[in-house]
């Protein structure tokens, strides 16, 4: 594929950096990365962790880089100039693209909602709102609690399944077509814009982290959680699951698969160093995660501390009351000794204690693990409601991951509008700012069936369903097509012609060898894994319960699934098809035309 001298560039090698750590440094740099640190091991994590950063993320951003630089076109074009037959790979990495901006954007709109409520002398999440009788605080909010009711009824106002459906939150709605309008704003001129944008996308919420990490490290009791995060357990590495979750971590969290770095790196110069930028970005992308994760779990620490001493406090006071015992006779540093002298001296009287008794355990509090909105909305925001000046650190924070999702959604959306715009009978019909903005309207109507009660079951459906599966089967098919297909020998070429050498030892033996092998154990383990699952299920929330409760999908739900994850999948081997018969039938029709041609006519 020539040099394409009329596309337009990024102004300077910079901006494409900023634009790929903008776009691969997102929340769930944020929310998910802590919380497998929590689940496998700790410090532990990092060791499988930074080995498949090194066996699979960087060879991998590696390989996308260089498609899109050579060949200078988005994921449709680019796959469909190695070989007519590909085109659909590009083509399964635009869906898959549109389906995480249908719902990606509705993280920012959560985000602009809290935001917007973090104006208040008191934060709405603090504390629980009055009944309409005024005799005391919302049932539902008693049972759970006041961050929980804040974002399932305030936020989501859901509904008890997904079954149950309702009109579309205005708020939330209004909220959608903001995120939305700013996206477009963002991306009205294409690369010129997005290239400015990126300077601020990209290292605002580095600030933002520093000055919580000096905040978090100061709290009372962050200490119990950095000691925590890097205590290591090493047991943990003989579990699979632990070395499977750090491959999907640094697959998605470097967001391979989905055309936004091919889409990035064709507005490139042709001899760009991407070499040099892949491995600098994966770097900063992983080690954003392993910074981010010191500033949740100093976090983590304050409200495990926080949480710990005031189930402390209350059984302190109730040995108090019950035993008629002096003010300052417990303290919160002897109520566990108390315990064990009471009920050796006052067996009876402190049997009747019964179930008023709470066990406290700090370490039980730290075990807790959560991710995704859970982590970022739910407990973030109770972290935050106890910290001194709570407002200024709640739109601080919100105010990250506002710049967190924007840039990334910057990707998703390029992703697809790149492709769109490299096809002919697109370019010429309309402006680079009339498809911006129709790519964006659209995502925006569809998303609106996110803001509705039930909306939050079908968000969770998508991000659960709609990619997984697909980006492991695209990205194998990438490198297997570049090795096996293109050749290796074609691409070392390539990047010789781009960077003035070839590919030394160790792309080689990651690309050809190791990192197919890597994508193929991941492909059979997900397939495995959700045959063994069952029925796929939910969280639904019980308003009654004040809590979630694991719930199956219905029918029409579970064959939803299926359409997710097949209709991406599918464009790869419907389009090579497509192709087939194409070129079958004009190679027929052209048979045809030659034996009419040389047939004699009939006298």
């Amino acid at each position: 594929m020539g040099k394409d001298a009329a596309r337009a560039e990024w102004d300077n090698p910079m901006q494409f950096v900023l634009a790929c750590v903008s776009y691969a440094v997102g929340l769930g740099n944020v929310w998910r990365f802590p919380y497998l640190c929590q689940m496998h091991g700790g410090g532990g994590f990092l060791i499988p962790y930074m080995l498949m950063l090194v066996l699979l993320g960087v060879p991998l951003f590696y390989m996308e880089l260089a498609i899109g630089q050579k060949m200078r076109l988005g994921s449709i074009g680019a796959w469909r100039a190695i070989s007519p037959y590909l085109g659909g790979v590009g083509m399964a990495s635009v869906v898959t693209s549109m389906y995480l901006c249908l719902y990606y954007n509705v993280i920012n709109a959560w985000s602009f909602w809290y935001l917007f409520h973090s104006f208040q002398s008191i934060l709405p999440w603090a504390e629980c709102p009055a009944n309409s009788n005024l005799t005391g605080p919302v049932e539902e909010c008693e049972r759970a609690t006041p961050t929980q009711y804040f974002f399932y009824r305030e936020t989501l106002d859901i509904s008890g399944s997904i079954e149950e459906n309702g009109g579309i939150h205005m708020g939330q709605a209004l909220c959608l077509l903001l995120a939305w309008i700013i996206v477009y704003l963002f991306i009205v001129k294409g690369v010129k814009s997005t290239g400015k944008v990126v300077y601020f996308t990209a290292t605002f919420p580095y600030l933002v982290l520093i000055i919580y990490l000096i905040r978090g490290v100061t709290l009372h009791g962050a200490i119990n959680g950095v000691k925590y995060m890097f205590t290591p357990k090493m047991e943990q590495l003989a579990k699979p699951t632990t070395w499977i979750n750090a491959a999907t971590q640094i697959f998605f969290s470097l967001g391979l698969g989905f055309g936004s770095l091919i889409a990035f790196a064709s507005y490139n110069q042709y001899n760009n160093n991407f070499e040099k930028q892949a491995i600098v970005v994966s770097m900063v992308n992983s080690g954003t995660s392993i910074f981010a994760s010191i500033v949740t779990f100093s976090i983590y620490g304050f409200k495990a501390t926080f949480n710990y001493e005031s189930c402390l406090e209350r059984v302190r006071l109730l040995l108090l009351n019950t035993f008629d015992l002096a003010e300052d006779t417990i303290s919160l540093e002897n109520v566990n000794h108390w315990i064990a002298e009471l009920n050796r001296t006052h067996p009876e009287q402190f049997a009747s204690l019964g179930g008023r008794l709470e066990t406290c355990d700090l370490e039980a509090e730290l075990d807790t693990a959560v991710e995704g909105t859970g982590l970022a909305f739910i407990v973030y925001s109770e972290a935050i409601k106890n910290m001194p000046v709570s407002q200024l650190w709640s739109v601080l924070y919100f105010i990250m991951l506002l710049l967190l999702g924007m840039g990334s959604m910057l990707g998703n959306v390029i992703a697809v509008i790149t492709p769109l715009s490299d096809l002919k009978f697109i370019s010429h019909y309309m402006s680079t700012k009339t498809l911006n903005g129709l790519v964006c309207l659209f995502c925006l109507l569809l998303g609106l069936g996110f803001t509705t009660r039930s909306g939050n079951y079908w968000f969770t459906m998508f991000n659960d369903y709609g990619a997984t599966f697909s980006l492991l089967f695209i990205v194998l098919i990438e490198v297997i097509t570049v090795c096996y297909i293109y050749g290796i020998k074609r691409f070392e070429k390539d990047v010789e012609d781009m960077l003035g050498h070839r590919l030394n030892w160790y792309w080689k033996i990651m690309l050809a060898g190791v990192s197919p092998i890597l994508l193929i154990a991941l492909f059979i383990f997900y397939i495995v894994n959700y045959i063994q699952g069952g029925t796929p299920t939910y969280q639904a929330w019980n308003k009654e319960l004040g809590k979630s409760v694991v719930t199956e999908y219905p029918p029409y739900a579970q064959a939803f699934i299926g359409l997710l994850l097949a209709s991406s999948v599918c464009c790869i081997p419907l389009t090579a098809l497509y192709t087939y018969c194409k070129k079958r039938n004009l190679a027929s029709g052209k048979r045809e035309r030659t034996v009419s041609t040389i047939t004699p006519r009939q006298s």
